[in-house]
């Protein structure tokens, strides 16, 4: 008998085959020394005020947290000039997405998205027994919208579009958008994933604040984790019409968003000036490191989130252990290619002489 107790033939209990044959999500690698760039986090501190307001959340460990979250949610309707109803926070953008995947999606149905998009999109579809219909990205690594828009058939309950798509950092304009939910059926529930919004410097890029009730049907949302730097917190949100945010209220893990990511949302949300300085630092590095890109040759997809696409292909596990060489730890997609984030000034200068070897090295 095989010793492998992973197989669905020789599992020790009966369950679900699909759930036993899908891969557990993988966070990017942890960096012991040098510059972790895998994982797309900040590489700024907390904001001003945020440690305080966590601390002082501290002190109430021995009480459950609110989990009706009221006064980060009437801040962000605040913010986005809709009712509290129509606001949605949770313990992450991805806690959202999977209660949105249970809410609208079950055995038959089908979820249509990009790919190669956010790992956790054929992940989440899976859950509850739903079919992934992923639609490849176009040669310039973008959303194919008119092919998504033609794989939606009577069975799809669910389109993600992705901007900035992650991992590729490309977007999706406000024209191709509204083209895109004029072809799909306005009982079709669609999401635009915002979760590195805040970076994008292209005024012809999708704006979710730009839409908001414009749609029955779409959902916006958006995350504290990348430009807030609250990604050890878990806090995200959605926007949109209040039925649709009702149904995926159900499908909540309860309790599962503290107290401490409520405080410190609220913090984040009063220095808007901090954030908007520090998330333009984290862009005009960006474009250095792009441009740099360039001129060595390299034919990589303009970035719009807080980290850079690199096309490696069939060279993508050689391309990580040049980065691994020059103590950077970066995010390898096989065998699509090299997720880099955007991270600390000292890194930029070992990013650079990394890619130099690699782009030599793929010829």
């Amino acid at each position: 008998m095989s010793s492998d107790p992973g197989t669905p033939s020789h599992f020790p209990v009966k369950m679900r085959p699909e759930i036993l044959a899908l891969p557990a999500y993988k966070q990017g690698s942890a960096a012991p020394t040098g510059f972790k760039l895998s994982s797309n986090e900040n590489p700024f501190d907390p904001l001003p005020g945020v440690l305080e307001a966590v601390d002082a959340a501290t002190r109430q460990l021995h009480r459950y947290p609110n989990a009706a979250a009221p006064e980060i949610t009437a801040r962000l309707a605040k913010e986005w000039g809709v009712e509290t109803d129509e606001v949605i926070v949770a313990a992450g953008s991805v806690a959202l997405l999977v209660q949105f995947a249970l809410a609208a999606a079950g055995h038959g149905d089908e979820v249509v998205y990009s790919w190669r998009s956010f790992e956790v999109y054929p992940w989440m579809t899976v859950l509850p027994g739903a079919t992934a219909v992923p639609v490849p990205n176009t040669p310039d690594h973008r959303h194919d919208l008119v092919a998504m828009a033609a794989a939606v058939t009577d069975r799809t309950r669910l389109v993600i579009v992705n901007s900035p798509n992650n991992p590729t950092s490309t977007i999706v304009t406000k024209a191709e958008f509204e083209t895109f939910m004029g072809a799909v059926p306005d009982d079709l529930l669609v999401i635009l994933d915002e979760a590195y919004a805040e970076f994008i410097t292209d005024p012809d890029a999708v704006n979710g604040r730009e839409l908001v009730r414009r749609y029955p049907n779409l959902v916006i949302l958006r995350t504290f984790s990348k430009a807030y730097g609250l990604a050890g917190l878990r806090i995200g949100y959605g926007i949109g019409p209040a039925p649709i945010l009702g149904a995926a209220r159900t499908t909540i893990m309860p309790l599962s968003l503290t107290d401490h990511a409520q405080v410190a949302a609220i913090a984040s949300l009063d220095r808007s000036a901090e954030l908007q300085e520090r998330v333009a630092n984290i862009a005009a590095r960006r474009e250095v490191v792009w441009q740099a890109l360039l001129e060595q040759g390299w034919d990589v997809p303009r970035p719009h989130g807080n980290f850079v696409w690199f096309p490696t292909g069939e060279r993508t596990a050689e391309a990580l252990e040049v980065f691994r060489a020059h103590d950077i730890i970066a995010r390898a997609y096989l065998p699509d290619g090299v997720r880099l984030t955007i991270g600390e000034e000292e890194s930029v200068e070992n990013v650079l002489a990394a890619a130099e070897e690699i782009a030599r090295l793929i010829g």
